[in-house]
């Protein structure tokens, strides 16, 4: 890509943007990043952030790093640096060149630094935390000029050094820039550029005693590494004006910051902070709990890295906020894994049925398609017997006329097998329904009569003698509101307590006994499925995905 073929379709406003600096010289190339901190799993607002950076660089032929904005030590860990680059392969992406680390820059932050002091641009401020924040002021009424603010460049240089050297206590003092305490914008109102830290940093080690704030490296890594275009979320918007007087001030490569609307989707919350305590308070099993919003999470529950894409695609991108129905994410799912995935039938809710006119010990091989959606994916074989188990709720004793499943005196198709005819209801001592007598009728081999007689019900089946038992987790929304976090820090108290349930009683068809890892499943009638990471051929461990829509569900829910 180059000033004379700018990308003229589908467009955004950021993309207008590009086109508009490569048709006037102002870059020869695009050159975007991806700069996580390493202080948490990624999650589905972060995907739309990848597909973008990533994205772009890929529509103009020009590069995106991946930056690990590695500066607080604290709160970071080697863990997290190896979960993200995974996430970002997963999703299809690859980044230009090494992995980069806003550490590898520290001499270059600490000499910018440096400069800035030089430049009476920077001073050493001994204020308390509490005392900063009144210094700060609120937003209908400017702060004060701290004390320390017209200390001597030479004293302030000499203070420096000393933080730098490990000559003064952690919270003493921090560096800040000296800007304008009256400004508008908070973040104008002399920021803080280094604090004290005595933490061991996982690429550094016990180098450094200083770290650099986000603001002040975040700009000097973009700079540094040649950025073209910055692209960020809207809360980074109020801190453009810092962004740029950073640059400018330091007289160094200047990239355009560009705010876009983050992805927020209802029933979820985004705040790693948050996340991470659902993690340490065992809320979840960890940060890949098929229940948490994290790449990793959605992995283990079965998405495909094409259906987030997709969604990032048809958010599109925005300047304003706003709250995504988790539906629509949903929908891509289903869309991407109905192409995908191979059909096999499995019985959540056993109930067993005994065919008193099939052969008895016979046994045979009905042929079923893998995918009709895909030829390419071949037929398998299904052993058929007289003992069958059905789902539960596939049978009603007294049923209303548009039940079209299976009751006394009705007759229902097997898919892929016979129609059968329920004639005697059996039950336990409590009244319980716990099988069924039906005849089938050999003739119609395949689901299908000769006769031109009409059936509505098609059920899912399993052969009792061959059945796969399978413990099968299905998930539902981590929290039962739209909007968890519209209470702050109480969001706890909206967990939903239904948002996994344990069946151990599932029967499944026996090709499911060579299952595997990665593979997609449609579980006829009853959603897609995968298996999890904690399956062994022992007990097998399904997850399921999403469920499909079921609309004699539906009418009960009315």
């Amino acid at each position: 890509m180059n000033s004379q073929n700018p990308v003229e379709s589908p467009t955004n406003f950021i993309r207008n943007i590009i086109n508009k600096d490569l048709e006037a010289g102002k870059h020869q190339s695009v050159q975007t990043r991806f700069p996580p901190e390493p202080n948490g799993y990624l999650h589905i607002g972060h995907a739309k952030s990848i597909c973008l950076n990533f994205g772009t660089a890929e529509l103009y032929k020009g590069k995106c790093c991946l930056r690990f904005d590695d500066t607080n030590p604290a709160k970071e860990d080697v863990e997290y640096v190896e979960s993200i680059q995974e996430d970002v392969k997963w999703l299809g992406f690859g980044w230009s060149g090494a992995v980069r680390y806003s550490s590898n820059y520290f001499e270059t932050f600490h000499q910018s630094a440096v400069e800035l002091i030089s430049k009476g641009l920077a001073y050493v401020c001994f204020l308390s935390s509490e005392e900063a924040r009144v210094y700060r002021g609120t937003l209908q009424e400017p702060g004060k000029e701290s004390p320390y603010r017209d200390t001597p460049v030479k004293k302030n240089l000499v203070l420096f050094e000393k933080m730098k050297n490990g000559e003064l206590k952690e919270g003493a003092c921090v560096l800040r820039a000296k800007i304008d305490m009256a400004s508008s914008f908070m973040c104008m109102r002399d920021p803080t550029l280094y604090r004290i830290r005595f933490e061991t940093h996982h690429q550094t080690g016990d180098d450094w005693c200083i770290y650099p704030m986000y603001d002040f490296a975040h700009c000097i890594g973009d700079a540094v590494e040649g950025v073209t275009h910055s692209l960020c979320t809207l809360e980074f918007q109020d801190h453009r004006p810092l962004y740029n007087w950073f640059l400018e001030k330091l007289e160094v490569h200047h990239p355009q910051q560009i705010e876009f609307a983050r992805l927020n989707l209802s029933y979820t919350i985004m705040s790693k902070r948050k996340l991470k305590q659902l993690v340490d308070e065992d809320h979840v099993s960890g940060w890949d709990d098929p229940r948490m919003p994290t790449l990793s999470g959605f992995r283990r529950k079965g998405y495909s890295p094409e259906s987030i894409r997709e969604l990032c695609d048809r958010v599109g991108v925005a300047k304003r906020d706003g709250i995504i129905d988790i539906a629509l994410l949903e929908n891509c799912v289903r869309e991407d894994l109905n192409k995908r995935s191979q059909r096999v039938m499995a019985v959540l809710n056993p109930l067993k049925v005994v065919l008193t006119n099939y052969p008895e010990n016979q046994v045979e091989d009905l042929e079923a398609d893998n995918n009709p959606e895909n030829e390419g994916d071949g037929k398998r074989a299904i052993p058929f017997s007289g003992e069958l188990w059905i789902e539960k709720s596939d049978f009603m004793e007294d049923a209303p006329k548009k039940f079209f499943r299976l009751s006394k005196g009705r007759e229902v198709r097997l898919k892929h097998a016979y129609y059968i005819t329920c004639n005697d209801v059996i039950k336990n001592d409590d009244g319980e329904v716990v099988e069924l007598h039906c005849t089938y009728d050999p003739k119609t081999k395949g689901g299908w009569s000769d006769d031109g007689r009409r059936v509505k019900g098609t059920l899912h089946w399993v052969s009792i003698p061959h059945a796969v038992d399978a413990e099968v987790r299905l998930y539902n929304h981590l929290f039962n509101v739209e909007n968890p976090e519209a209470d702050g820090d109480d969001f706890i108290q909206h967990l939903n307590p239904d948002s996994l349930i344990i069946n151990t009683q599932a029967k499944l068809e026996s090709s499911l006994t060579d299952a595997k890892q990665g593979i997609k499943y449609q579980f006829l009638r009853n959603g897609y499925f995968c298996l999890d990471t904690d399956s062994t051929p022992k007990q097998l461990i399904f997850n399921r995905t999403v469920g499909l829509r079921d609309s004699w569900g539906k009418k009960q829910k009315v």
